[in-house]
């Protein structure tokens, strides 16, 4: 069984370090698939799901992540994530609270807000939200 070494890390620690047979995760221009032994390729990723299939474990463990840089060597993929939350520390009224709060910055107009900053906030709270729904449904 041909495996491929996974990091994934944020600013803050080490989320996941192990082997795998297979790793998806949301690529700025798409959902990502990747093996052993892939070209090259270094991208950005968009928040949402990163879902690996470890070796010779058959549930698949999940991370959340908050955008970040993908880097894809054939023996190693490396996730360098902006904020990462594994699947089973997700929170999801603390995301919800976080997706009300930014609707509500970005809906008030009249503040001095960062609507970048916001925005940002918002599709991160989106995408933690359905990440969680997604690993939900799978169990």
């Amino acid at each position: 069984m041909h495996t491929i070494h996974v990091d994934v890390v944020s600013a803050e620690r080490s989320i996941f370090e192990g082997q795998a047979e297979f790793v998806a995760l949301p690529g700025e221009a798409g959902e990502l698939g990747i093996y052993p032994q892939h070209t090259p390729l270094i991208t950005r990723i968009k928040p949402g799901a990163v879902r690996i299939k470890v070796a010779g474990q058959a549930e698949e463990e999940f991370v959340f992540v908050a955008g970040g840089i993908l880097e894809v060597q054939p023996n190693r993929v490396t996730v360098l994530a902006d904020t990462a939350i594994r699947g089973h520390d997700l929170d999801e009224a603390k995301a919800e609270e976080a997706k009300r709060a930014a609707e509500e910055a970005l809906a008030n107009r009249e503040g001095a807000i960062d609507y970048a900053k916001a925005q940002a906030e918002l599709a991160a709270a989106i995408a933690q939200i359905a990440a969680l729904r997604k690993l939900r449904q799978r169990k």
